[in-house]
């Protein structure tokens, strides 16, 4: 029975599991919109949220908390100078899951995962305009 189970496996061992998550936060942070399989995403809300949450309040043992989770001290820096500060005063949801339909190979569902409120970049303002 699947009683009280939290999270998915994924088809993978919990170190390869933390590995993954660990990784696509860090991609997320830095690039603010990364591309990977429906499941993956929604798997990795419940890892990359709590670590903005984090960043909203600047201090020295959250840092260090960010540093544990991630591994990376370039992506804790942007998250305490520019991502925190940017969501200060909003209560969670700070990443949108968008469906882009299927992968070639194997037909898995795909989706575009970004942050909400992300700057846009010159191109995409370029072509509206």
């Amino acid at each position: 029975m699947r009683h009280r189970t939290a999270g998915r496996q994924l088809n993978r061992n919990s170190s390869h599991r933390k590995a993954m998550f660990r990784n696509m936060a860090i991609s997320l942070v830095e690039h603010e919109l990364i591309k990977t399989t429906l499941p993956k995403a929604k798997e990795l809300r419940r890892y990359a949220e709590p670590l903005i949450t984090l960043a909203k309040s600047d201090s020295v043992a959250n840092r260090r908390l960010a540093m544990s989770r991630t591994g990376s001290k370039e992506a804790v820096g942007k998250l305490f100078t520019e991502l925190g500060p940017r969501y200060k005063t909003r209560p969670g949801g700070y990443i949108r899951i968008l469906k882009c339909g299927f992968r070639a190979g194997d037909a898995s569902p795909m989706a575009y995962v970004e942050l909400v409120d992300r700057p846009r970049s010159e191109a995409a303002a370029d072509s509206e305009d």
